[in-house]
C-alpha cells in the first residue's frame, strides 16, 4: 500500500492531521491507530471517565507505570494514556486550557521560532468552537465544541468560593485576558446537534465525521512496529495488523504522532535515538540523536480527598450508584446532569508566594473521592481537591525495554529529582489543605482520608507516598535548534528527510496548564505547515 502522507498514530494530533490533510482531495493519506474507533459508551458518556482513567481493565488505556520513582518513596507510577482514535482526548476530563501566553513566548526563546503566543492564537481560534460565541481570544467556528458546564454541582461552586481564604478570586474563563482566579472549567463537549452532551475527543471533532472520504484510509488496531528509511529518508513503516505485517509506503511524508511515550519508541525502534542506548537493545543505531526521550516532564498531582455528610457529590455505594443510574436516563434525553460531568468541574490558578508575576499552581476539584487514580475505589461519598506546580524543573526520560514494539517503555518522569519541586509542591499542598478547611466546604467535609501529623516532614512523607501524575507528559521530541533538539519548528526531524514528529512530545516546556487544547493547536499548525509546501518533497 502507498499513500502521500503516512500518521503514525490516531491520538489528538494523528486525528487532526489525518482530518486537515485529506481535506485536500488531490493527496490521499493513511492513519494508523493502534486502538479501536472510540466510539462507544465509555467514551461519549463524560463520567464514566473513571472507568476508563483507572485501567481495570484496560478500556481505551494503555495504562502504562513507571520506573520505581526515588522521589516518590520508589513507588512506580501509573500512566493511563489513550488507546483509540482521539487518543488522550477520549479518556480525559475534557477539559478546555492554553495556558499562559508566556509559555508561547518562552517556547520561541529556547530555539522554536514562530511559536510564541501572537504566532499560535490564531490556530487556537480556528479549531474552537465555542458557546460563548466568537471573540479576540475565542472562535466560534472550528470544528472542536467547547462549552460551559451546564449543570454543575453545588458544591463546585462552593470551592469557588472556598479558593477566596487564599486569595484566589472568581475568574469565569481560563482562557480570558488573565488566567489567574478560580471557576469553573469549561470542557471539550457537544452543546450543539444531536450528540449534546457528550464528549467531543479530537476524533469526534475532526476525524469520525470524515473517515468516509475516498482518499482517507484508516486502519484501526494496526500498531507500527517501526519506520522504514532508505538513505537519510523516511519512505513507510511496517505495522502488525492482527497476526500479519503490512509494509505501507508514504510519497511525501511520515508523521509519527503516538505521544510523548510512543513516539520516542517508535523513533527508537527504528534505529532514531541516543546511540549508546540503542546498542545497549540490540538496535543498530541509523541516525544519533540524543534528545529522543529526553527531557520528559509531567505535572505532579497531590490530593485532598474527604468524605462527605452529603449526599450531592458522587459516591461508589449503592446509593450514589443508582443515583449515577438515574442521572444516566437524564443524560441521554437532555444532555445534562451528572452523567454529563466531567467530574473534575472546578479549577484554580494561584501564585505559591506574592511576588510572582503569574499564576504557579493549578487545582482540579473533583466531586468524588480520587485515589490512586480511581484504581482504589471508596464507598463513602465525598470530594477531593488536586494541586500541581505548573512548571516542574524536573526532568526524566522514555527509553526502550527490549526490541519488541508490543513491549511498554521505560518511563522514567524523575518526578521530585529536583529539590526545587520539592520545597514548591510543599507550598502547593499547604495551599490546598487551607482550601480544604475553609468555611464554604465545611457542609460538604467529614473525614479527610490521608491525615498526617502537621508538619513540612509529615506532609512531605505524605506527598511522597501519594503523588503521582495528573496526566501531562511532554517534550520527549522538543523542538528547536540546539543538540538536544529532535525536531526542528516545522517538526521536522533534524537528520531525516520525509519525517515530522507531530504530538505533545515536541513541546520544549510545559505549559501552564492541561495540554490537550495546546496538541490539538500543535496540530493544525503542522498540517498548515505541510499544506503550505513544506513537506520535503
Amino acid at each position: 500500500m502507498r499513500f502521500d502522507y503516512l500518521i503514525l498514530g490516531g491520538g489528538s494530533a494523528g486525528a487532526v492531521l489525518a482530518a486537515r490533510l485529506s481535506e485536500d482531495p488531490a493527496v490521499t493519506v493513511c492513519l494508523i491507530e493502534a486502538g479501536d474507533t472510540a466510539r462507544d459508551i465509555f467514551v461519549r458518556a463524560p463520567a464514566l471517565v473513571a472507568a476508563m482513567v483507572a485501567g481495570r481493565p484496560p478500556i481505551h488505556n494503555w495504562a502504562y507505570h513507571t520506573t520505581p520513582q526515588p522521589g516518590l518513596s520508589g513507588r512506580r507510577g501509573f500512566q493511563p494514556r489513550g488507546r483509540g482514535l482521539g487518543g488522550s482526548s477520549a479518556i480525559n476530563a475534557m477539559l478546555y486550557l492554553r495556558g499562559q501566553p508566556e509559555d508561547y513566548d518562552g517556547w520561541a526563546g529556547m530555539g522554536a521560532e514562530g511559536w510564541d503566543w501572537q504566532s499560535v492564537k490564531p490556530w487556537f481560534l480556528s479549531s474552537e468552537r465555542n458557546m460563548r460565541g466568537a471573540s479576540d481570544l475565542h472562535g466560534g467556528a472550528g470544528p472542536l465544541q467547547v462549552g460551559d458546564q451546564r449543570r454543575p454541582c453545588t458544591i463546585s461552586r462552593a470551592f469557588v468560593e472556598a479558593c477566596g481564604a487564599v486569595d484566589c478570586a472568581p475568574n469565569d474563563d481560563f482562557n480570558g485576558p488573565d488566567q489567574e482566579g478560580a471557576g469553573l472549567y469549561q470542557v471539550t463537549q457537544f452543546w450543539d446537534g444531536s450528540r449534546k452532551g457528550e464528549r467531543c475527543s479530537a476524533a469526534a471533532a475532526y476525524l469520525h465525521p470524515v473517515m468516509a472520504r475516498a482518499n482517507l484510509t484508516v486502519l484501526t488496531r494496526a500498531r507500527a512496529e517501526r519506520i522504514l528509511i532508505e538513505d537519510t529518508r523516511a519512505t513507510g513503516a511496517l505495522i502488525r495488523r492482527g497476526r500479519k505485517r503490512h509494509r505501507i509506503e508514504a510519497a511525501r511524508e511520515v508523521i509519527v504522532s503516538a505521544g510523548a511515550f510512543g513516539s520516542p519508541q517508535i523513533l527508537m525502534l527504528s534505529g532514531i535515538g541516543p546511540a549508546d542506548h540503542l546498542r545497549e537493545i540490540g538496535i543498530e543505531p541509523v541516525l544519533d540523536l540524543p534528545g529522543v526521550g529526553a527531557n520528559l516532564h509531567d505535572h505532579l498531582d497531590y490530593i485532598v480527598s474527604y468524605t462527605s455528610p452529603r449526599r450531592d457529590v458522587v459516591g461508589l455505594n449503592p446509593r450514589g450508584l443508582l443515583r449515577l443510574a438515574r442521572a444516566a436516563g437524564g443524560w441521554r434525553k437532555h444532555g445534562e446532569g451528572l452523567f454529563a460531568s466531567p467530574m473534575a468541574e472546578g479549577g484554580a490558578f494561584l501564585r505559591s508566594e506574592p511576588g510572582l508575576t503569574r499564576p504557579d499552581l493549578q487545582i482540579h476539584f473533583v466531586v468524588g473521592i480520587v485515589d490512586q487514580h480511581m484504581r482504589k475505589p471508596h464507598l463513602a461519598d465525598g470530594w477531593s481537591v488536586h494541586i500541581c506546580p505548573l512548571r516542574p524543573a524536573s526532568r526524566g526520560t522514555v527509553r526502550l525495554a527490549s526490541t519488541d514494539p508490543g513491549a511498554a517503555p521505560l518511563i522514567d518522569p524523575g518526578f521530585l529529582s529536583d529539590p526545587r519541586d520539592e520545597a514548591l509542591m510543599l507550598r502547593a499542598a499547604r495551599l490546598v489543605e487551607k482550601v480544604a478547611e475553609t468555611e464554604p466546604l465545611a457542609p460538604w467535609r467529614g473525614r479527610r482520608l490521608y491525615p498526617h501529623d502537621g508538619s513540612d516532614a509529615g506532609l512531605l512523607a505524605d506527598i511522597r507516598a501519594r503523588a503521582d501524575t495528573i496526566y501531562h507528559p511532554v517534550g520527549t521530541c522538543r523542538m528547536g535548534r540546539d543538540a538536544m533538539a529532535v525536531v526542528d519548528p516545522e517538526l521536522r526531524l533534524h537528520g531525516i528527510e520525509g519525517l515530522r514528529v507531530v504530538d505533545a512530545s515536541v513541546m520544549p516546556r510545559l505549559v501552564s496548564g492541561n495540554t490537550n487544547a495546546p496538541t490539538i493547536m500543535i496540530a493544525e499548525r503542522a498540517a498548515a505547515f505541510i499544506r503550505s509546501g513544506r513537506s520535503g518533497d
